[in-house]
């Protein structure tokens, strides 16, 4: 697994699309698995709203999320949406951030990818 430096991948969800929710569960849970057997992932990715919940104890990716991590992807979290889901205590994946840091990877990508 390569680190694609151009890319920051946003997760703004803990679920994909719009419709039924179970169906966005396992839609994101499979966006996020098939990212892991590529062979590049993008180098930085957010999770803010209630996307952070899929870095928590009970994610089913959380897995997916670590060895992304392992293999060098930074995962940034917005400290708000942590806090606004008291979630603080549950964080597995990633690292605590600021909204000024994930504007900051946004402005630096030369391509975002939201799902």
């Amino acid at each position: 697994m390569k680190l694609n430096s151009d890319e920051v991948l946003i997760i703004a969800s803990n679920k994909m699309g719009h419709g039924d929710d179970r169906l966005g569960e396992i839609l994101i849970k499979s966006f996020i698995h098939v990212l892991t057997e590529n062979e590049t992932i993008p180098k930085t990715i957010v999770f803010y709203n209630s996307g952070v919940l899929l870095t928590s104890a009970d994610s089913a990716c959380l897995d997916d999320l670590k060895l992304m991590e392992k293999n060098g992807a930074e995962i940034l979290l917005c400290g708000t949406c942590v806090d606004y889901y008291n979630i603080g205590d549950k964080v597995l994946a990633g690292k605590i951030s600021n909204m000024r840091t994930i504007v900051e990877k946004m402005e630096e990508a030369k391509k975002i990818i939201k799902p």
